[in-house]
């Protein structure tokens, strides 16, 4: 049943009596799943809130047109609109990589509110308001479909031991779907528009499911392809296959499929009988901000950028990169369709008892007790002592990364990019995967005497600004971040001191490099950080174009 609010869209209260349009359709989508259907009604309140949780920070710190100021009171944060009114809520819950419980409300002018999409409605801001409504009730109800998906811990052996035990390839895809919640500052962090709650259930990584990929024949004459080349045989998501293959009539299902368990991103899988690779697939689903399609630039770009990063690579000891070898993609009216195509990467290969993970892994929760993953790595390495692989870590992520800025390329190294082995809860090495987000400057690559590829899209500028932005606000305002929060939750250890650690561990990597990359190290030291402006974006007429908040640097309060 919906209660509605202004503006047509439902309002929800805490109890799940009242549930949201799509809360509904994902209701119903679980009839005859009894089990799963109390699970995700048990999993509702925690969604909301944690959706909510995240809006309230984005309201509080990007910068929305409507919005004056932000003030505190007491232990609140008040948003002042243009129109006067004020919304309130505890500052704790706005704060990045927040813990909230069930129950969060934020109040607008004494009205309360408890669900993302009824407080946007109310709201009423300036840009495409409706669209990120309809994408927060999205977001909730598939949030809540995967925690209550997500078993409860079992109590035996450490999720890290574990992994270490399978076959690599299961191992990095078990590890990857254990990451549930999906982008820690995003309120669309699980938005899948236009997945059904079975296909949610069928395709999505934290279902566990193993989806099979239809083998596509093409027309010889219809198909382009780059790098070291793929035969005329597109691997198709499913769900593309049965929403898109019947409007290309003279491409043929085989009837092959090929097994593969789908990664964090959902639309990029891991092929059960070939190891060595992973596939990008289109689907033209809106995931967190984008549909999911595989551009031109990136099949074009994916390989020349694998060479010119690979060269880069072997001059930053301690880091691995999983190339893009090669693309495909059909040609539909003389062009490649970005929804028909495909991107061929290498898998990571960790030694004998090695566990590869994204880095957003660290954080989500050990299928054994129920604690962030790297609670478990602080116990198997460091017993006791999370500052010390704090700082293992960083000296791990900061020399490579601060070196290829410094060469000529800004890696977007966030969460899902950037992977870290871990060899008995101790960081080993790390391992940087997907090119579409880099940054790379002609003027930089060209003082080390190396020759810009010609690469297709937005990927070029040699403004110092823009490249400290992208590696910042992935590397630093979210990696470090966020795990500088979690191990202080879990330890009750100061953010400040690890902070001075992530201070020392930079200014040591850029005192190794040579004096033209100091100003690097001194912005990223002592200037203000990116932050991506995710809401911001969803509500402008563009969403893809970035837009930045920026907020005070830990390290320059050391």
């Amino acid at each position: 049943m919906a209660h509605r609010g202004r503006g047509g869209t439902a309002t929800a209260p805490a109890s799940t009596e009242y549930l949201t349009p799509a809360e509904c359709n994902a209701a119903a989508g679980l009839d005859g799943r009894r089990p799963l259907r109390r699970a995700y009604a048990a999993a509702l309140p925690g969604a909301r809130a944690s959706v909510l949780s995240r809006l309230w920070g984005a309201l509080a710190r990007e910068p929305i047109a409507g919005l004056l100021d932000v003030a505190r009171d007491r232990g609140d944060l008040v948003v002042t609109l243009a129109d006067g009114r004020r919304l309130r809520g505890p500052a704790p819950a706005a704060q990045p990589f927040a813990t909230v419980a069930s129950g969060l409300t934020l109040t607008l002018d004494g009205t309360p509110f408890d669900h993302p999409a009824s407080l946007m409605t109310a709201l009423q801001l300036p840009g495409q308001a409706n669209r990120l409504c309809t994408e927060l009730d999205d977001s909730v109800a598939n949030l809540a479909l995967a925690r209550g998906a997500r078993p409860e811990p079992d109590g035996r052996q450490p999720a890290l031991e574990r992994l270490s035990q399978q076959e690599p390839a299961a191992a990095i895809a078990d590890g990857e779907q254990l990451v549930v919640d999906g982008h820690p500052l995003h309120p669309c962090c699980r938005t899948r528009l236009g997945l059904s709650p079975a296909e949610v259930l069928a395709y999505a990584p934290e279902h566990r499911r193993i989806v099979d990929l239809a083998v596509v024949d093409v027309p010889p004459d219809r198909w382009v392809s780059t790098g070291s080349g793929l035969p005329p045989r597109l691997l198709m998501h499913p769900w593309q296959r049965d929403h898109l293959l019947d409007r290309h009539p003279d491409l043929r299902a085989t009837g092959e499929t090929v097994p593969a368990r789908p990664l964090m991103s959902l639309r990029t899988l891991a092929p059960v009988n070939e190891p060595q690779w992973h596939v990008k697939t289109a689907v033209d689903v809106q995931m967190t901000s984008a549909v999911r399609i595989v551009s031109n630039a990136a099949i074009h770009n994916g390989p020349l950028l694998s060479a010119l990063l690979d060269d880069l690579v072997a001059r930053t000891p301690g880091l691995d990169l999983l190339t893009e070898v090669a693309g495909g993609a059909v040609l539909v009216d003389g062009e490649p369709s970005r929804s028909l195509a495909m991107v061929r990467r290498r898998a990571p290969r960790p030694a004998p008892g090695d566990v590869a993970l994204p880095r957003a892994a660290l954080a989500a929760r050990s299928p054994a007790d129920g604690r962030p993953l790297v609670v478990e790595a602080v116990t198997l390495g460091y017993p006791g002592r999370p500052a010390d692989l704090f700082t293992d870590l960083v000296n791990l992520l900061f020399p490579p990364l601060t070196t290829l800025l410094h060469l000529g390329v800004a890696l977007e190294a966030h969460g899902q990019n950037m992977c870290v082995v871990l060899r008995r809860g101790r960081p080993v090495r790390l391992i940087y995967r997907d090119l579409g987000g880099v940054r790379v400057s002609p003027r930089r690559l060209s003082a080390q005497g190396l020759a810009v590829p010609p690469l297709r899209g937005d990927l070029l500028t040699d403004d110092p600004r823009v490249l400290r932005t992208k590696l910042a606000a992935a590397l630093l305002s979210t990696v470090v971040s966020e795990l500088v929060t979690v191990l202080g939750r879990e330890y009750d250890v100061e953010p400040a001191a690890l902070w001075r650690i992530a201070d020392r561990a930079l200014a040591d990597a850029y005192a190794s490099l040579p004096a033209d990359a100091h100003a690097d190290g001194h912005a990223l030291r002592t200037g203000p950080w990116p932050m991506k402006a995710t809401t911001a974006m969803r509500l402008a007429d563009d969403p893809l174009e970035d837009r930045w908040t920026w907020h005070d640097n830990p390290l320059a309060a050391r």
